[in-house]
């Protein structure tokens, strides 16, 4: 009676063992059913499932983590959408999102190589004015070599009228020179001189300086015509004697 039992315990024994050496071999070919199209989202996956997708890839495939709503579900790409980029390691090949303001593609975290509509390209960055010295490339959307110019000059006296009296406002000037030309014509140069409002050290020109008063100007006039007008009667007296 005890041979029989324990035979019969060693029988069940192996077809347990029997059934754990077949269990990897049945899960390997589900998975590969899976990679091979058993479900659309696991095209291109090594390990996958139903619910969540892709969650390792083939090689030279990179892992995207796609969200909908409340649900993320893994999908294996050759190329990673716009607004991330490929970073491969030895244990997975992953799409990371780029973290570069207005950027659509980059090569790295911080390298943009192409902005969203509306901004120029600088160096992996994204302006919507390129920078002092660099000009707008309409065609590419980037930002090329400009016109160089110098430091600005101090600001100059304040004037009107090319008059340093005489007025209660004025402008003053500053200005800089251009100290490399842009390799393309249609490349404008910046501003080289700029003016601003001032307020004038003396409003009221004494006699000498800058600006005659206009009465003053007046008077000299009204003097030039009396003696004209005193000569001719003069004469005119003469002449009837």
């Amino acid at each position: 009676m005890q041979f029989r039992l324990f035979s019969f315990a060693l029988i069940i024994l192996n077809c347990m063992e029997y059934s754990n050496c077949q269990a990897p071999s049945h899960r390997w070919r589900r998975n590969k059913r899976a990679s091979y199209g058993a479900y659309p989202i696991c095209k291109g996956c090594s390990v996958c499932s139903r619910d969540n997708g892709c969650v390792n890839c083939q090689p030279k495939l990179f892992l995207f983590l796609r969200r909908e709503r409340m649900r993320q579900y893994g999908e294996c790409l050759h190329d990673c959408p716009a607004g991330y980029y490929g970073m491969r390691s030895p244990e997975l090949n992953m799409c990371s999102r780029c973290r570069i303001e207005n950027c659509e593609s980059c090569f790295s975290k911080d390298f943009c190589t192409k902005c969203k509509s509306g901004f120029y390209l600088h160096k992996g960055r994204c302006f919507d004015k390129c920078p002092e010295g660099f000009a707008p490339l309409e065609d590419t959307m980037e930002c090329g070599e400009g016109c160089e110019v110098g430091q600005w000059s101090e600001w100059g006296a304040c004037t009107r009228r090319n008059k340093t009296c005489g007025f209660k406002w004025g402008l003053e000037t500053r200005t800089r020179h251009i100290v490399k030309k842009p390799p393309k014509d249609t490349i404008p140069c910046p501003t080289i001189a700029e003016s601003r409002m001032c307020k004038m050290a003396k409003r009221h020109c004494r006699n000498g300086e800058d600006v005659i008063q206009p009465y003053v100007k007046l008077c000299l006039f009204g003097k030039y015509i009396a003696q004209k007008i005193k000569r001719a009667l003069d004469h005119h007296s003469v002449t009837q004697s």
